[in-house]
């Protein structure tokens, strides 16, 4: 019978994307002239922007660690299932992918100053470590997952989320920088939010 009460890792995945959004809405809104559509989120938590670091510690390290802990539940729904090799570590390296965000807000970019230089260069390889792993892990999930019994959807749906950040992080869509990181981001956070929700389903049905 399904359980009425949610898991901390069911929860943990629905609420990840919505910090993070509510993070962007809410500090974007104090910095005069801050354009969503050009300009990237890891900017309001260059050091030097108000409130820069209440924003690392919303937008990044609080959403990164609630992606980390939906991503350790969706492992363990998977195995559970005895879904595929494949899938298992997909979700591994989702959880790596989660950690990495999260890191983000501990190397903040520094305004005016190199994106190779000083704790900004770290910033910047966490972030390359986040969609690389993303992508990585959902290309997984997609192929190991699409077997199993009320994942063909979500599989599919994480084949979708692979193609969408790979090409938004690399800048191969026509469209503004800013809308690009947000299509990854809304890619990313929605997928996990919506495996969280189908590992609940798994364990509640078990």
């Amino acid at each position: 019978m399904f359980r009425s009460r949610l898991s901390w890792s069911t929860l943990a995945g629905l609420l990840a994307g919505p910090c993070c959004a509510f993070a962007l809405i809410a500090f974007a809104a104090r910095v005069p002239g801050y354009r969503h559509a050009a300009d990237p989120p890891a900017l309001l938590g260059a050091t030097g922007m108000p409130g820069a670091s209440a924003f690392n510690l919303l937008g990044f390290v609080l959403p990164g660690l609630l992606a980390a802990m939906a991503a350790q539940g969706l492992h363990r729904a998977l195995a559970s299932r005895g879904a595929a090799f494949a899938a298992r570590v997909g979700a591994t390296l989702l959880q790596l992918s989660a950690l990495a965000f999260a890191a983000q807000g501990a190397w903040p970019l520094r305004l005016g100053h190199a994106l190779d230089q000083g704790p900004a260069r770290w910033h910047v390889a966490a972030w390359t470590l986040w969609w690389l792993a993303a992508v990585a892990g959902l290309a997984l999930c997609a192929l190991g997952a699409r077997s199993l019994r009320g994942w063909r959807a979500p599989a599919v749906g994480a084949a979708l989320a692979a193609g969408a950040m790979l090409l938004a992080a690399q800048g191969l869509l026509p469209i503004a920088g800013g809308v690009a990181a947000r299509i990854a981001l809304a890619a990313w956070f929605g997928w996990i939010a919506w495996a969280a929700w189908c590992a609940g389903l798994s364990r509640g049905a078990a």
